[in-house]
């Protein structure tokens, strides 16, 4: 009788795979169906060496070495738009690839977007020009500037493939938990020495990379001082700033191992933001309506009655909660 079963579940395991294999065969639902595509960043040095291709590499390397083309030491004074010596790459790492090292793949089809900062509606090259007058300490690129259309076009190739509506991942800085305390730069500053002095400096002044004649930027990107970014710039905002840091520094980080602590990170980013640097003029008229103004911008005025110490360092619960509070009592 045990013999009988054990063959006779050996015939039935049989049929079932003959069966499901039929199934598979001739079943044309099941035989058709694609399977589920990942989006992959497109790779430039595949483009061919035609007009195209050749202003999207020009794009690319803007992005990647800004300093060498539109900086304030090239020979031909009329291209210094850069105001300082860093690369848009010193914060969209891996010339904007790199998931939560703010990347701009997938961005074209999101502008024209409104901005809060401006108050109105803005086009991809005023995000652009955004970054030029702020991180890069500088002017405006002209809408038409050659220069400007490859940076365009390099953002709209990095964006191929990419669906009407499409949510990549990613996108920003990351989004860490917050701390309940401020975040303090005192602590940020043991930190500094012991996991960020040995490639940015004792001073935040970074490590050139240079030659007699001519200047290459840098092999590490100041933090401060006179050729960083300035205190309008998106890095100026601890959040941001802290962010940064926790899922791209030391570097060789990535978001899947984070080296820093969030507590760390916060401390850290309070410390480096803390420190002086250029100030553009004219902050006073951003976020003209005041309630959108993001709760760590580190200059006012302020639409929810906490001061600037608090916006810049946090804790940023209770400013939430107090323009919660706002929302909720207008008419």
């Amino acid at each position: 009788m045990q013999l009988f079963h054990v063959r006779y579940f050996f015939f039935c395991a049989i049929c079932f795979v003959a069966v499901a294999f039929a199934t598979a065969l001739f079943d044309p639902v099941d035989a058709q169906t694609p399977a589920s595509t990942i989006w992959t960043v497109p790779e430039v040095g595949a483009l061919p060496s035609d007009p195209y291709g050749l202003q999207v590499r020009r794009g690319r390397d803007l992005i990647t070495a800004t300093y060498a083309h539109i900086g304030p030491e090239i020979p031909d004074t009329a291209k210094r738009f850069a105001g300082n010596n860093l690369a848009c790459g010193n914060c969209h790492l891996q010339a904007g690839t790199k998931k939560f090292g703010l990347p701009i793949f997938g961005l074209f089809d999101l502008f024209p977007q409104y901005s809060a900062r401006r108050g109105a509606e803005i086009t991809i090259e005023d995000r652009v020009n955004s970054c030029m007058v702020r991180s890069l300490n500088g002017r405006q690129l002209p809408d038409d500037s050659p220069d400007m259309q490859a940076i365009v076009a390099y953002i709209k190739f990095l964006s191929s493939g990419v669906a009407p509506g499409q949510k990549l991942q990613g996108f920003g800085a990351g989004a860490m938990p917050e701390l309940k305390r401020a975040a303090d730069p005192v602590r940020g500053k043991l930190i500094y020495a012991n996991s960020c002095l040995a490639c940015h400096n004792t001073d935040g002044s970074g490590i050139r990379r240079s030659l007699p004649t001519t200047d290459l930027g840098y092999m590490v990107p100041p933090l401060w001082g006179p050729d960083s970014f300035n205190d309008g710039a998106g890095m100026a905002r601890l959040i941001t700033a802290a962010n940064f840091v926790h899922f791209n520094m030391p570097h060789g980080v990535d978001y899947l191992n984070p080296e820093l602590s969030v507590e760390q990170a916060w401390d850290v980013a309070a410390y480096v933001i803390s420190q002086p640097r250029p100030q553009k003029t004219g902050l006073d008229k951003d976020f003209p309506d005041l309630v959108k103004k993001p709760i760590d911008t580190p200059y006012g005025p302020y639409a929810d009655g906490f001061g600037e110490r608090q916006h810049k360092y946090g804790p940023f619960a209770p400013i939430r909660a107090a323009l919660a509070r706002g929302k909720r009592t207008e008419p």
